[in-house]
């Protein structure tokens, strides 16, 4: 496994990272968040989530050429398109998708358990066919694992998935390459370390970096809003333990998702925390906190392209030890979006 290079002590390079699971939006939103991502990333597993979904080849297909429209001209990031599953896609659908060249994971969400999931799975036992196509033809499931059943607690539907859906699924479809994505609890880490076949993990920046304390912190806090929500402390540290550990099963996937400010900051606040600009900042200060910067870049840029089968990016970044300034607000197309933790200050700065 390559190491983080050191240049002198006060930067470090590694080779240009990937985030495997990223939210673009579309239309105007999509034109003002792209560049950010492009400017931090080689690569993005793009989520389907839009209104309607991306559940046809096709409609990937269209995607990704809106995505790329967006982008600066000299820009060379690279969407990876997915497909949004639901209880109607057909078994030849994947065919086409692996046969595209550009779809490269069908994602799970469990009706109702996030941003724009109205159209996911009700049962899983109605896609299986489907599922079972994805295992033959080796296009992974990218799964939110949460349940829905409102009789379960929102803090503990993660670890609840875990032995309702993902435990039985896996015994079910050995072979299916499956993500566990965005993953939250220490219950999940331990999940992902032991199952087996091939089965992989992104964590997000703000799962790393905060609890859910900070939701609360000096009144309510919307912009730390996420699904799944935050976690105790004890979640938090095994998160971190699992990022700095160098396992090759744990990855980065910032979950960066963009929502106008006026959308996040109403009696009904939308889920999702914004990190495209400033996301290896974020990641490069949980590592450096924990003094486990030579494994910044197995966690950044080796770990997710192995699970997924493709080479490592070419490039390189440097990141810088100099304070940087969040912005407060970011452009959004006529109103604006708020990053994670606006007005602080943090340790690294890509140059």
């Amino acid at each position: 496994m390559t190491s983080t290079t050191t240049i002198p002590a006060h930067h470090i390079e590694i080779t240009r990272p990937d985030d495997w699971h990223l939210h673009l939006r579309d239309g105007d939103a999509l034109k003002a968040v792209a560049a950010h991502s492009a400017a931090q990333f080689g690569r993005a597993m793009i989520m389907p989530n839009l209104r309607p979904p991306v559940v046809t080849t096709g409609q990937a297909v269209e995607y990704r050429q809106r995505i790329l429209a967006a982008l600066p001209a000299t820009s060379e990031f690279v969407p990876l398109m997915t497909l949004y599953l639901t209880d109607h896609t057909p078994p030849d659908e994947i065919r086409r998708a692996r046969e595209s060249g550009i779809v490269f994971g069908v994602k799970l969400y469990p009706a109702g358990a996030t941003t724009h999931s109205d159209a996911g799975v009700t049962d899983l036992a109605k896609c299986m066919k489907t599922l079972e196509a994805m295992q033959h033809h080796g296009l992974p499931l990218l799964m939110h694992g949460e349940v829905t059943d409102p009789a379960v607690d929102i803090f503990d539907r993660e670890a609840v998935f875990i032995d309702r859906v993902l435990r039985p699924l896996r015994k079910s479809l050995p072979a299916l390459k499956i993500v566990f994505e965005h993953i939250t609890t220490k219950e999940a880490v331990q999940y992902v370390k032991e199952a087996e076949g091939e089965t992989g993990a992104t964590i997000t920046a703000h799962h790393l970096l905060f609890n859910r304390n900070a939701l609360f912190t000096g009144g309510l806090c919307p912009h730390y809003y996420c699904l799944p929500v935050l976690k105790r402390e004890e979640n938090r540290q095994a998160l971190v333990k699992a990022a700095i550990s160098g396992n090759p099963r744990f990855f980065a996937g910032t979950d960066s998702a963009p929502h106008a400010r006026g959308l996040k900051e109403n009696a009904c606040g939308c889920a999702g925390c914004y990190t495209a600009l400033h996301a290896v900042e974020l990641y490069a200060k949980v590592f450096d906190d924990n003094q486990a910067l030579p494994n910044l870049e197995a966690f950044l840029s080796l770990n997710g392209a192995a699970f997924h089968g493709l080479p490592h990016n070419s490039g390189k970044i440097t990141l810088a030890r100099q304070d940087w300034h969040i912005p407060e607000a970011l452009p959004f197309g006529e109103e604006s979006v708020v990053p994670l933790m606006a007005g602080e200050t943090l340790p690294w700065r890509k140059v």
